[in-house]
């Protein structure tokens, strides 16, 4: 099961035999982007076997950190040392960074995940194992933070992940090309992404840590960074090509003479030769990559399409294009032209109409439409709208929801409605359902029967969610549970055949027209990418099975509450009048477990619908500023097939 998801090609820089000093024009850290994370660490696993077998003075010092990062790096290694390609038996290990306070026994421990990831699958000697202790005392901390620092200072290599913010290790924004091995205090942020590990419970996760400072990394004689996911793309820029700067505490290893940045295609979508590449060298320009030039020249210059001027393409670097496409008013014609023909208010196609320009043709009608959603949620949340337009428009919509959800039901919300049953005179359940919670241990999954109320939970809402515009939710309605998500924790069971089973039989039982699924490139491991990535092996698996059944059927991608396509990718744009956003909104709001609840001030404290919405009318305003019609929202899709 080692499918994974990457968006087709359309066009971009021509790399080959570019020159090394051309490629990385803009990048201060030569960055090396591959398709997706595995061949990444394939990579990075020859640089670290050949180090350590070439390495004949004394133990090869090797510096590395957990997270979700590493994961595909560790699982190459391990797999290396098994086939008999390396020994890690004169490699010394040092890891860069521990909760505090944290004991190695406590599943959440950086010690705790380290062994389970690579250590306890290889040779290490345990002596030449250092990791931070998360259990010394108070009192002891700086006297032991110094003498750790002499342990992770002169490292052989470095191999090391960065956060969303920059972040390296548990060095936060503030940190500086001096620092030290250190305790530090955890801002909000990083303790509200770190309490994954915690069961989402913010006030069990620790607030500060033992990290290895910034000038100690920098003492490494070579340096591996590592980003996978759209998440990352912000910081991954500013790393690679932005100034030194302590609020993105990676951009100082910028300094170290000895460093390399591997990353997805995903986390390098907003480098200069990725977002802008016709200013690096040369590039392929199919029709889509060509819309995508000319919406970067309209938001560089703040012009709609049809009044960009030649001048506007030359002072920009885009004469290339003219001559390898046409005229600067050819282009702004067939541009606009193209984008026109995205937007459609008949997403299942216009019955009796003409659909030469249409993204979807007007036959068969109606259609049987197939939603793919992750969570209980995500299919009103991302593709509302559209949702709606379509069982307004009378084909036959089905939604699977994927998985049960049930991790991410707050305690407090299943007590609450278990108390409410009690309160209407049914059975009083809630000393035993308190029973329940009292009894989790965090890092550990979750007792069956409390996700088994949770999961039902989840269930009403969806349910609830689709009644709400008109779905048949007893027949058209499908919850799958795929196992792999089934772990009762944050972290998820590795993606079977089981689970594509699963999708396998409710496709070929709707034959659908239409499929609409996640299209999110965010953590290689997260539950959208698992989930879309096992919902495309089902159809290559089906297609090698019968290659008629799904003879006419096609693939469109929508995005999360927080992304969008870009609009140089887009294939079809579905505006939304006021009254469809807010029925979007109201079917949003039957999922009443999934209103933020936030214990502290964060960095959004909004709700998914309100994210949602700005989402959608942020995609409205720049079609409206291209020249196109203005609408009050649009919701648009990719089309992978």
């Amino acid at each position: 099961m080692n499918e994974h998801f990457t968006l087709p090609y359309d066009g971009g820089l021509i790399d080959e035999n570019l020159p090394a000093g051309i490629l990385h024009t803009y990048e201060k850290i030569w960055t090396h982007v591959f398709p997706e994370s595995r061949p990444a660490s394939y990579k990075i696993a020859d640089f670290i076997v050949a180090s350590i077998n070439s390495h004949t003075d004394g133990l090869f010092r090797l510096g590395l950190t957990t997270g979700a990062t590493p994961v595909s790096l560790y699982n190459e290694l391990a797999r290396r040392y098994k086939a008999g390609q390396v020994s890690f038996k004169n490699v010394e290990i040092v890891s860069i960074d521990e909760y505090y306070p944290s004991s190695k026994d406590e599943l959440q421990s950086r010690n705790y995940r380290l062994h389970e990831a690579l250590l306890d699958k290889i040779d290490i000697l345990k002596k030449n194992v250092h990791i931070p202790d998360g259990t010394v005392p108070q009192d002891e901390l700086s006297a032991y933070c110094a003498r750790f620092d002499s342990i992770a200072r002169g490292l052989d290599l470095l191999v090391i992940g960065v956060g969303e913010q920059g972040q390296v290790g548990f060095n936060e924004a503030g940190s500086n090309e001096k620092t030290r091995t250190r305790a530090v205090r955890l801002s909000y942020a990083s303790r509200k992404r770190q309490s994954a590990n915690f069961n989402n419970d913010i006030t069990v996760t620790p607030d500060k840590a033992i990290t290895v400072g910034i000038g100690t990394m920098l003492s490494a004689k070579r340096i591996i960074l590592m980003a996978w996911g759209e998440d990352k793309a912000p910081a991954v820029k500013a790393i690679a090509e932005g100034n030194v700067d302590p609020a993105c505490p990676a951009s100082f290893l910028q300094r170290h003479d000895h460093i390399s940045f591997y990353v997805d295609e995903a986390a390098a979508s907003m480098l200069t030769r990725v977002e802008a590449p016709w200013l690096v060298g040369p590039c392929d320009w199919t029709p889509k990559f060509v819309r995508k030039a000319v919406v970067w020249l309209c938001q560089t210059v703040g012009k709609p399409i049809l009044k960009l001027t030649e001048k506007d393409y030359l002072d920009n670097n885009l004469s290339e294009m003219i001559s390898a496409v046409g005229t600067y008013d050819q282009i702004n014609i067939k541009v606009f032209n193209d984008l026109q023909h995205t937007i459609t208010g008949w997403p299942g196609g216009k019955p009796n109409a003409d659909d030469t320009t249409r993204p979807v043709s007007a036959k068969p009608y109606p259609k049987t439409v197939l939603i793919f959603s992750p969570h209980p949620d995500d299919d009103v949340i991302s593709m509302g709208g559209t949702f709606i337009r379509l069982v307004s428009q009378g084909h036959n919509v089905h939604v699977a929801y994927e998985t049960s959800g049930n991790v991410a039901v707050n305690d407090d919300f299943v007590l609450q409605l278990i108390d409410a049953s009690y309160q209407l005179g049914y059975a009083d359940k809630f000393a035993e359902v308190k029973a329940l919670v009292d009894s989790k241990v965090p890092g550990e999954p979750e007792p069956r029967a409390l996700l088994d109320i949770k999961g039902a939970i989840r269930r009403s809402e969806a349910r609830g969610a689709v009644r709400s515009f008109g779905l048949n939710d007893n027949t058209n309605v499908h919850f799958l549970n795929l196992p792999f998500y089934e772990s009762g924790g944050i972290k998820k069971n590795p993606r079977t055949q089981a689970d594509v089973d699963i999708i396998k039989d409710l496709i070929v039982k709707l034959k659908p027209h239409m499929i609409f699924m996640a299209g999110d490139l965010a953590d290689p491991h997260g539950t959208h990418r698992v989930c879309t990535e096992a919902a495309l092996t089902a159809l290559e698996q089906i297609k090698k099975e019968d290659s008629k059944l799904l003879a006419d059927t096609h693939v469109w991608l929508y995005r999360g509450a927080w992304m969008e396509w870009e609009l140089g990718r887009v294939d079809m744009a579905v505006p939304l009048s006021p009254d469809e956003v807010v029925m979007k909104r109201h079917a949003i709001f039957r999922h009443i477990s999934q209103k933020d609840i936030v214990p502290f001030p964060g960095e959004d404290s909004r709700e998914f619908w309100q994210r949602a919405e700005e989402r959608t009318s942020n995609t409205a305003k720049l079609y409206d500023q291209l020249g196109m019609a203005e609408y009050q929202a649009i919701e648009v899709f990719l089309k992978l097939y």
